[in-house]
């Protein structure tokens, strides 16, 4: 175990609101939206597409609709009129994405990526990724901030439990250390709630809100550990799966 000068920090930012009390600070941001934009994601580059696009508004997201780009739009949970796709998971497994460059805006999870992205290298981290991520970044030594991307700029609990699991794992290693309220408060959210993610999150806000629009299916894929093994990471403006070294996956 390295000493406790040496080791590299790992933490836990609740909404993009706070983003700027951490951004000078770390390396690697992990920008987490479970319910759904990074879950849809990370199921894109599982289903082959070569380039996704995160944008912020539906204004950038018609522009690229013109040039001919398959667009995602999602507000408040639902598609937006005139797109090809929402933000769910399984708008992404059809056979028409594979090796195609997707645009995509949602109410959160894109703004958070471009929140982030000038202040190190943003990585996309969800439950269907966890494992695969977990281990990707123990391997990358340096400070690492999980940023929730909430609702609206306001805490919600399934990011909170995600970035919590992954400062479990990284503190686990010994390789990392965590000094704030806000991580302690994300890690015993997870281990509270590991056992049984989906019945945990039976009465957050987002759940119900999705319940709603009749998306179950979509939840119950969201909230699924480790479905996929993909690391989506931003290049410019655009998302790649990362090449991923074979320890990784053992």
């Amino acid at each position: 175990m390295e000493t406790l000068d040496n080791r590299k920090k790992v933490e836990v930012c609740f909404s993009p609101y706070l983003f700027p009390l951490y951004e000078e600070e770390f390396d690697i941001i992990v920008v987490i939206d479970v319910l759904r934009a990074t879950s849809a994601i990370c199921a894109a580059f599982d289903n082959g597409v070569k380039e996704l696009i995160p944008v912020s508004t539906i204004e950038e997201a018609r522009d690229y609709q013109k040039k001919g780009f398959l667009v995602g739009a999602e507000r408040k949970g639902q598609i937006v009129e005139g797109f090809d796709f929402g933000n769910s998971p399984y708008s992404y497994m059809k056979d028409e994405v594979k090796g195609q460059t997707v645009v995509l805006s949602t109410t959160n999870g894109t703004k958070s990526i471009n929140i982030a992205k000038n202040s190190g290298q943003v990585v996309i981290g969800s439950l269907s990724n966890l494992t695969t991520l977990n281990k990707w970044l123990e391997e990358q030594n340096k400070n690492i901030l999980c940023l929730c991307s909430g609702w609206q700029n306001k805490f919600n609990l399934e990011d909170t439990i995600c970035a919590g699991a992954i400062l479990d794992y990284l503190l686990g290693t010994g390789k990392y250390r965590s000094e704030e309220d806000a991580s302690i408060a994300a890690k015993y959210l997870f281990l509270s709630a590991k056992d049984n993610i989906l019945g945990y999150l039976k009465a957050s806000s987002h759940r119900r809100r999705l319940k709603n629009l009749n998306l179950n299916e979509d939840i119950k894929y969201c909230l699924t550990p480790d479905t996929t093994q993909v690391i989506p990471v931003l290049e410019g403006d655009r998302l790649v799966a990362a090449e991923i070294e074979a320890k990784v996956n053992e």
